[in-house]
């Protein structure tokens, strides 16, 4: 069984509130399953030239996006070829708005986004912080740590990663937050997410195994440990 590709994009850059977690629970989750795996980063100037089965980048400040938003124009082509070929994306904040069409800073600046991800942000004054639990069709109860004054607007023909039960999302008032394309999964929540969303972390590594091996099925892991951390964080929403 070929060794799992990991592409982790801007990690120097886009790495706050924990981000860097989701990656180190992806890693622990196939090591339990001694999957093999490779860790792979691009940041600004590294070309994306070769394929990967799992894309992930976390978020960053607003002010620290602009140089981010211009390299991550030439990568556009090869995440579109990646996305097309059904690999797994999260996209964490600050991705989950440059993987969009545009954001528009709260300068009125507009940073291109890749169109990843049929959506478009405004920066707004309103800050939205703080712990967020959503209900989702595909995973089910989702919890995390939002922080971000961006409005993400969904366009026509979207599917949203759930519907919130407590918290913001999207918008202050969009009543759903984060947003689903194929493997695809761009969200607002931080905290990390994975580690407390095991369901998430699962899926994204099944999708990768089924790259290679269409019929392939991950053994189960006893998730007390990462249940309980859900719960609690959800009692703090």
């Amino acid at each position: 069984m070929k060794s799992i590709k990991i592409l982790h994009l801007y990690p120097d850059r886009m790495n706050i509130y924990g981000d860097f977690g989701n990656i180190i629970c992806l890693q622990k989750r196939m090591e339990w399953r001694s999957i093999q795996y490779e860790y792979h980063t691009r940041s600004i100037g590294e070309a994306i030239d070769e394929s990967f089965d799992i894309v992930f980048m976390g978020g960053g400040q607003d002010k620290g996006q602009l140089a981010v938003a211009q390299d991550l124009q030439l990568k556009s082509r090869a995440l579109h070829d990646l996305m097309h070929q059904d690999v797994p994306i999260l996209a964490i904040c600050g991705a989950y708005q440059l993987f969009g069409k545009y954001f528009i800073t709260a300068e009125g600046d507009e940073l291109p986004g890749i169109g990843l991800f049929n959506a478009v942000t405004k920066a707004s004054k309103m800050r939205m912080i703080g712990n967020i639990t959503l209900q989702s069709e595909l995973f089910g109860e989702l919890v995390g740590f939002e922080n971000h004054s961006g409005e993400t607007e969904l366009l026509e023909g979207t599917n949203t990663l759930g519907k919130v039960i407590k918290g913001y999302g999207n918008t202050h008032n969009s009543q759903f937050e984060g947003i689903l394309r194929g493997n695809a999964i761009g969200t607002y929540l931080h905290g990390s997410f994975l580690p407390k969303n095991p369901k998430v972390a699962d899926y994204i590594i099944q999708k990768a195994m089924q790259l290679s091996v269409p019929e392939y099925e991950l053994t189960p892991i006893d998730d007390w440990l990462e249940n309980e951390a859900a719960r609690i964080a959800q009692k703090r929403s």
